[in-house]
């Protein structure tokens, strides 16, 4: 069939807005990285636009430099799959409970698990329950707490309610239990939207600052936002000195010590920035055919 001229019309000037939107979406990550690569003093010339001007790695060095961000890079990609993993898992098993018919008391359920949404405790109280299940200043104060969410567990619910309920009422007939109808049925045609739900809880994960911050002391414990939330408060004059010492007494002096010239606060502030946010960005290309197709499924119903 014959595209119209109306048609080439609307989708050149479709094409071309949805273009620019991309565009202005995606400059900001350019000039945050040319800054990054530019040297810090030359950066306060300004006049810096998607490329650095006078090119170095020493503000990424500085901050690679630091033991502290490899042990915060581990926790947090540890916390983000085990945490993402065992989120969507309970969940999912849970919204699937619910939305069987014959669950007895289902409705009161929901109205039980959904007030806490609406009618939070509050920051002591919470700090005090982690207490009392001693989650303070361990690994797994970033894992338990989050091992369930109810507004996912509505999304899942609503998703699975659309499967036709033949397809499991045949497999109960050939013996299969509930786990086996899950992972057999229920998981593979609800795939996008297990895809696009994973993608909101590692977000959710890897962006968190605030758990490491306030109910967690131990250094090695430390995520990677929690880190960098460290590094964006404190005097960056000292970060900047002691990264100097530590070159310093490893002989390091004559070999690039002058790169520490092209260093501002400003300058090691971006590529801070970068350093916690350009990993989770490599994730999104590989779940990103699922990411439409998984939130519209979820939203058909109410």
């Amino acid at each position: 069939m014959a595209i119209s001229k109306e048609d080439k019309i609307f989708n050149c000037v479709n094409y071309t807005v949805l273009l620019i939107i991309a565009l202005l979406c995606l400059y900001p990550f350019i000039y945050m990285l040319a800054l990054s690569l530019n040297s810090g003093r030359d950066t306060l010339r300004g006049g810096i636009t998607i490329y650095p001007r006078d090119f170095t790695l020493a503000n990424y060095g500085a901050i690679l430099r630091d033991k502290l961000i490899l042990s915060a890079y581990k926790i947090t990609i540890l916390r983000t799959i085990i945490g993402t993993i065992s989120n969507v898992f309970i969940t999912a098993l849970v919204a699937y409970g619910l939305s069987e018919q014959r669950l007895p008391g289902r409705k009161y359920i929901m109205i039980y698990m959904v007030i806490p949404m609406f009618f939070g405790g509050g920051l002591i109280p919470y700090y005090l329950v982690l207490r009392e299940y001693r989650l303070l200043n361990t690994f797994w104060v970033y894992i338990i707490p989050g091992l369930f969410s109810i507004w996912n567990c509505i999304v899942m619910k609503t998703s699975f309610q659309g499967i036709p309920q033949s397809l499991k009422e045949s497999m109960r007939i050939d013996g299969a239990n509930e786990l086996q109808i899950f992972f057999k049925v229920i998981f593979p045609l609800s795939l996008p939207m297990f895809a696009a739900i994973s993608l909101f809880v590692a977000v959710g994960h890897w962006n968190d600052w605030f758990t490491g911050a306030y109910f967690v002391q131990k250094t090695e414990l430390v995520p990677v936002q929690t880190y960098l939330q460290m590094i964006m408060t404190r005097d960056m004059r000292a970060f900047l000195e002691k990264d100097l010492a530590v070159k310093m007494s490893q002989e390091l002096m004559g070999k690039d010590l002058t790169d520490y010239s092209k260093i501002t606060s400003f300058s090691l502030r971006i590529a801070a920035v970068l350093v916690g946010t350009l990993p989770i960005l490599f994730v999104y290309p590989f779940l990103q055919k699922y990411f439409v197709k998984g939130v519209l499924i979820g939203s058909i119903k109410g």
